[in-house]
């Protein structure tokens, strides 16, 4: 028997499923995706994320104990006390650490943005094989480049010192330097040097008022990973350093055989808040420097 029901073709209508569009489907998958209680990526990003910066928090933690040794015996700021009235040989190496990472740095920006100017826009005989040979310092491991350096500063007479290390640390960061202001050429559009032509500017202002603030951020950037390559650096240092050059790292190696002191980590819980500061002063700065482009 039929049903004539004149609901009939709306209760069709409703077991009907609707056809999904693309755009739809990815949609519900992203949501479905964000708001997974259980996600393989996010486990293994807040694992990695742990396993780099508990050392920081346990440093940071411990800078504040009472006691030298493991346990947490009470709060304290004798360390930090410790640290700014009786310890000018600790404050000395981490002068010679900053005054070393800052100036090789800046040698380097300035050789390493000249450097990736010229082998990006000019053609010479030899441009494959320098282009090749200028990353090697990047490549080879620090103990070769620390052994060769040293017995080159030997074969010249030259004494080992502060200069030495700044040498030293010249030569390995301005590959880094390099390799950061050519990636950033890449991308450069040279319209804008003909254009600067076409207004009657010279090479020189073309350098300095249309190159250099275009490809800035690559620099800053190349000078920022110098610095940090350079304050961390201990293996290149070790091989060239000299009597009364003993910076940080150095220092720190030489407490080791007597156990590290807690002003250690006084230290280290400054220079992190430093780091801290800087890099978001740096990235501020560059967000500035894209919005008025």
């Amino acid at each position: 028997m039929k049903s004539n029901s004149p609901f009939k073709p709306f209760v069709r209508n409703i077991n009907k499923k609707k056809p999904v569009s693309e755009p739809a489907r990815h949609a519900r998958k992203a949501f479905q995706k964000h708001h997974r209680v259980f996600s393989l990526s996010r486990t293994i990003l807040f694992l990695t994320l742990l396993f780099l910066f508990m050392p920081l928090f346990h440093i940071v933690f411990f800078s504040f104990n009472e006691s030298k040794g493991g346990d947490f015996t009470g709060f304290s700021m004798v360390w930090y006390k410790e640290l700014f009235c009786n310890s000018p040989d600790l404050w000395e190496s981490v002068f010679n650490s900053f005054f070393i990472a800052f100036s090789s740095s800046l040698v380097a920006t300035i050789l390493g943005t000249l450097a990736a100017i010229g082998i990006n826009w000019y053609h010479f005989k030899g441009k494959a094989y320098i282009q090749t040979i200028s990353f090697l310092p990047m490549v080879l491991p620090e103990v070769i480049v620390g052994v060769s350096t040293v017995i080159f500063f030997s074969g010249i007479k030259l004494p080992l010192g502060l200069f030495t290390i700044f040498a030293a640390h010249t030569t390995f960061c301005l590959p880094f330097v390099f390799l950061m202001v050519l990636a950033r050429l890449d991308e450069f559009d040279y319209s804008i040097i003909e254009a600067a032509h076409d207004l009657g500017a010279t090479d020189r202002e073309t350098m300095t008022k249309v190159i250099i603030p275009a490809i800035l951020p690559g620099v800053l950037s190349g000078f920022m990973m110098s610095v940090t390559m350079s304050l961390e650096d201990f293996v290149i240092t070790f091989f060239v350093s000299g009597p009364g050059s003993t910076t940080l790292p150095l220092y720190v190696y030489s407490m080791i055989r007597f156990g590290v002191s807690p002003v250690i980590n006084a230290l280290s819980c400054i220079l992190i808040l430093f780091t801290v500061l800087f890099a978001f002063s740096i990235r501020k700065f560059l967000k500035v420097i894209a919005a008025s482009k």
